[in-house]
Formats: C-alpha cells, sequence, structure tokens
C-alpha cells in the first residue's frame, strides 16, 4: 500500500467500526474515495435517527434488489442481532413482500422498495415516509439507499467476499 492509502485504511480501523469495510479494498485504488466512502458509510450505519432494526431492514432491500450477496450476507447477521424478524428477511430474500411489525418498518420498507424499483417516490408514500420518519429521517433513509446502491454495485463489480459469502437465500444462478 500507498502512504495514502494506509493512513485511509488506518482511519477506517480506528472508527466506530474497528475494521475496513469490504468495499474499502477496491476503493483504495483512489484513496480519497475510500476516505470519503468510508466516512459517509459510517456516518449513515451509526449517525442517524433511525434505529438499527429500520438501517438494516433497508440495506437488506438494497442488498436484495442489487442481488449483493456480501453485503446480504454481512447485513442479514446485522439485522438478526438488531432484532429483526427473520421471516421478513426470509421474505425479502424471495422478493415477497414481508408482514412488518409496525408502521415505522413499513414505511423504510415501502419508501426502500419504491425508490429502488421506480427511482421516485410517490407523494403519498412521501407523506407517510414524513410522518413516521420525519423529514430528517427520510433524508438519511434515502442518502442509506444511496450509499448501499455505492456498496452493492462495488461488491458485485470486483466480486468481494465470493464465493465464500454466497448467500444461497437469494436464489443466484450465478452462485447455486
Amino acid at each position: 500500500m500507498t502512504p495514502e492509502q494506509a493512513a485511509v485504511c488506518a482511519e477506517a480501523v480506528a472508527g466506530r467500526r474497528g475494521k475496513v469495510p469490504s468495499p474499502m479494498i477496491a476503493w483504495l485504488r483512489n484513496p480519497e474515495l475510500a476516505r470519503r466512502g468510508q466516512a459517509l458509510g459510517e456516518l449513515l450505519r451509526f449517525e442517524t435517527t433511525l434505529e438499527p432494526r429500520l438501517s438494516e431492514l433497508a440495506i437488506l432491500v438494497c442488498a436484495r434488489h442489487w442481488t449483493s450477496h456480501h453485503e446480504w450476507t454481512a447485513h442479514k447477521a446485522l439485522a438478526l442481532k438488531a432484532g429483526l424478524d427473520p421471516e421478513v428477511i426470509a421474505a425479502i430474500a424471495t422478493r415477497r413482500a414481508p408482514k412488518m411489525p409496525d408502521h415505522r418498518h413499513q414505511v423504510v420498507y415501502d419508501v426502500s422498495s419504491v425508490l429502488l424499483a421506480t427511482s421516485r417516490v410517490p407523494p403519498d408514500l412521501y407523506a407517510r415516509g414524513i410522518a413516521e420518519l420525519g423529514e430528517r429521517g427520510m433524508v438519511e433513509l434515502v442518502g442509506m439507499l444511496g450509499y448501499y446502491c455505492l456498496v452493492s454495485l462495488t461488491l458485485n463489480a470486483f466480486e468481494l467476499g465470493l464465493p465464500g459469502n454466497a448467500a444461497r437465500e437469494l436464489q443466484d444462478p450465478a452462485y447455486p
């Protein structure tokens, strides 16, 4: 590693994660991208108004959207640890609409699914999102989805974590 790459890795290890996140392996080819991407991810993962169960729900919807095996595997474990119902996770894996425990979970799922599928949030869904999450929460949710799209695409493009973290439940013919 170059001195700049080593410094960026040291910053990540010293942060909330305590390690170099997987997409940084690719991002390190541009150390400033790695620095800023890691910092944005740390903010969106640990410093939002969305409790971990809701953050992990959104991340799983994003990972499933992109069939990002490594992202799915890592965040499925974190979602279970945060208390997300295994049935919700199983439904997302098979692209079925899960039965949510409350309105906040439902709106996170709906906003995430609709935004990823259509690139838009219809006015009625936006209003539900604001009512349940507040303006800051909606901004954080959309930011989180954008960031985890970057992560998922990075992991997929560079096949990071594969085949070891292939998630069989994603039913991907590339990883039977």
